[in-house]
């Protein structure tokens, strides 16, 4: 099951137990069962503090795996934790056995504190690189607090539970049996719906804050550059996002990230975040920015021209700003699109691919995105209509040489998808227009993954600062933009090429103008003061 050198790697990982961690197993003898079952074995002999007892008789789902603490926890693996989870079952295991957790006081005793029965369930796919996200924040609310468990489902394993609760998209969580949530969650967000008080208590924490010389408002690879390029200079920094991450979480292999063959998104974030914690830099995550203020800061904190309110309705103050929001994946705007979103319409066909396997499903969108996700799923689904709204497709043509070769891909160029289907519960097909005849045709299928561009996240700034007709803010060859002292890095911006090492770049050096600004504010006081006691 595991190789000599995963072996040898979680064998490093298991001596830092330092309690007992027991796995029961619900097993038949059934071939995913005994793959489990052989997965435990494995994990049993690399540690002396973990043992398996059987619990087959316990109506539990087969084959699962409970990982059990001596303090009471439970955090249940049902299907094979292989693949993007594999690294969910490491830290339930290490978390059981006593390991720290890497999580603040405060959310820790936050999540001691809740009251009541917490039982989720949340059904993933091993494809989803979003999913392990949210088990692994559940798992550690576990971890903490023996009144919560989380039971990681493999969907693709449990279909008959798939489809009975009608899940067309992951992650989806269950709370006591009622539906929670649907696409990734950080612990934050978690923590804010199931504590009333979360976000009141978190205001009042960032409003206490000192103004900050640089605050950067986005987490993705514009705003860690950003953020690293500031803390450099020995300057007070400072990041507020959703979550860390942005848009590179939901990629999933990056080949074009120079002296990097190959990585993927979750990976990637995963060694921003640990290098911008190398600095002192101040990380507030789980708040939105929803609207920027010039020379009307919160608390008259001194030289704080410029403040941002978040959607908790704390305030943060900052001497300068880099936006760097990025940007989310653009939608199609037709009827049908919202009401079926999550139950058969979806974005990441990485993620909800496995869900639609043997039927029918279309891929909207001709560029790279919508290729390759036509290519993906074809190995998975019955047949894959692709739409393209242009007369031809936009794909590099190594890609549509592939998506040609393929069977079970037909390409149809031209069409305008006008509407989504459904029977109420689920999609059932779409409606389009050829556009060179006029005429309108029905297809059914199961599912619909829309892959049509960005849309640039700085709708909070219209009417604040310039922006262009497709709402990206305009910058110039510093980063700077029409508002003295803000700055903006990434998709967000007119930069025109949204490319990872590209928004690096653009964060680095919308970081170093911002820092050249703040020396010449700095002179300009200076020189301010001096001039007076001459007078």
């Amino acid at each position: 099951m595991l190789n000599e050198q995963l072996k040898a790697q979680l064998k490093t990982y298991l001596a830092n137990l330092t309690k007992s961690v027991t796995l029961s197993l619900a097993v038949d003898d059934s071939a995913k069962s005994q793959e489990l079952k052989q997965l435990a074995e494995e994990i049993n002999e690399l540690s002396s503090l973990i043992s398996i007892t059987d619990s087959s008789d316990d109506n539990a789902r087969i084959p699962s795996m409970t990982v059990h603490s001596e303090s009471g926890s439970a955090m249940t693996f049902a299907g094979i934790p292989l693949g993007h989870e594999f690294t969910s079952l490491v830290l339930a295991l290490l978390h059981s056995g006593g390991h720290p957790i890497k999580v603040t006081e405060d959310e820790i005793e936050q999540i001691k504190s809740l009251e009541g029965e917490f039982h989720f369930d949340t059904y993933i796919s091993l494809s989803c690189q979003n999913c392990p996200d949210v088990v692994q924040a559940l798992n550690i609310m576990a971890a903490i607090n023996p009144s919560i468990t989380n039971t990681m489902i493999d969907g693709a394993l449990f279909e008959d539970e798939v489809s009975s609760r009608n899940i067309m998209a992951v992650p989806s969580v269950y709370l006591n049996g009622e539906s929670f949530s649907q696409g990734r969650m950080t612990l934050g967000d978690i923590l804010k719906k199931v504590d009333t008080n979360s976000g009141a208590k978190q205001a009042e924490k960032l409003n206490a804050k000192e103004a900050f010389d640089v605050l950067i408002v986005g987490g993705g690879p514009a705003a860690a550059s950003a953020a690293v390029y500031a803390a450099r200079k020995g300057i007070k920094t400072g990041i507020v996002a959703d979550r860390f991450g942005g848009q590179v979480l939901e990629t999933v292999g990056i080949e074009n990230f120079i002296s990097v063959k190959k990585t993927e998104g979750p990976k990637l974030v995963a060694s921003l975040e640990e290098h911008v914690k190398d600095y002192d830099v101040d990380i507030m995550t789980g708040s939105k920015a929803v609207k920027l203020s010039k020379d009307n800061t919160h608390n008259g904190l001194p030289n704080a021209k410029l403040s941002v309110e978040l959607d908790n309705g704390a305030t943060l103050n900052s001497k300068s700003i880099i936006v760097a929001t990025g940007a989310r994946w653009r939608k199609m705007n037709v009827p049908g699109e919202a009401e079926y979103s999550g139950s058969g319409v979806a974005y990441c066909p990485h993620c909800d691919g496995p869900l639609f396997k043997g039927k029918k499903v279309a891929v909207i969108g001709g560029g790279n995105s919508g290729i390759e996700a036509a290519i993906d799923l074809a190995g998975i689904v019955e047949h894959v209509t692709v739409l393209e709204f242009d007369s031809k497709l936009r794909a590099d043509d190594v890609l549509q040489r592939k998506a040609n070769s393929m069977g079970n891909i037909t390409i149809t160029t031209q069409a305008q998808t006008t509407e989504v289907l459904g029977d109420g519960n689920k999609v059932t097909g779409l409606q389009y227009t050829d556009r060179a005849t006029g005429d309108s045709h029905k297809v059914e299928l199961a599912g619909i993954f829309v892959q049509i561009g960005l849309v640039p996240n700085a709708e909070w700034l219209d009417g604040d600062i310039d922006l262009t007709n497709r709402g990206e803010i305009i910058v110039n060859e510093k980063g700077e933009t029409s508002m003295e002292g803000l700055f903006a890095a990434g998709d967000v911006t007119t930069t025109p090429y949204k490319q990872i090492i590209i928004a690096m770049g653009a964060g680095a050096n919308a970081s170093l103008a911002a820092f050249d600004y703040l020396i010449r504010q700095v002179e300009s006081e200076s020189d301010s003061a001096t001039g007076e006691k001459a007078a």
